[in-house]
């Protein structure tokens, strides 16, 4: 007879991401996953592998629920520098409110943690950036034939600067950095690279 899961993997999994998200892959032990999940060891281990395997899963898991859609919607819509800005203001009320206020990013804290460490976890975290930064100078591109960016803006290297920009939001709310604040250096960015109204 095969064995037979009394348990939802993806409940599982899903508890799994919290923590890692909330505390990282360091902080983090078999024994907080067993707890939160309500599961022995050995149908943890059977299911996912290693703490390792599981923290890979939690972390591409969390890059094709939350950010991936996040920006598929950047990338197609349209509008140009008024969907950078609805980005951005989506970015910082996700990460200085609600349930998850405080956790920052949980791809890019694993830039700074000792995850980074694994080839596997930096190759995703490469294609997540890649991801980002191809949404966001897809936004710009669209502001370009908008008319709407300044002369002498390139949407390829203003992408990166974005990115960062967006990184740095992230790790910034995660140390509890005020959302006024935060938005008002988003403003202050998006102001530099905007073509200024006819007077």
């Amino acid at each position: 007879m095969p064995d037979i899961k009394h348990f939802d993997p993806d409940a599982a999994l899903d508890t799994a991401l919290r923590l890692f998200w909330r505390q990282g892959m360091a902080a983090t032990g078999i024994q907080d996953i067993v707890t939160a999940t309500g599961l022995n060891r050995s149908s943890l281990y059977a299911t996912f592998g290693g703490k390792r395997e599981l923290y890979l899963a939690a972390l591409k898991r969390y890059v094709e629920l939350r950010s991936g859609p996040k920006y598929r919607r950047l990338a197609e819509d349209g509008r140009g520098l008024p969907a950078v800005a609805d980005f951005f203001e989506g970015l910082i009320a996700a990460r200085c409110s609600g349930e998850h206020a405080g956790w920052g990013c949980m791809a890019v804290n694993a830039q700074a943690g000792a995850e980074y460490g694994d080839f596997e976890v930096r190759a995703l975290l490469e294609r997540h950036h890649q991801d980002l930064r191809d949404a966001l100078r897809a936004a710009l591109v669209a502001a370009e034939e908008r008319g709407q960016l300044a002369p002498g803006v390139d949407p390829g290297p203003t992408a990166d600067v974005l990115a960062l920009l967006a990184h740095g939001v992230n790790l910034r709310s995660r140390a509890g950095a005020d959302a006024r604040a935060l938005r008002a250096t988003v403003t202050s960015a998006l102001d530099s690279i905007g073509r200024s109204p006819a007077v």
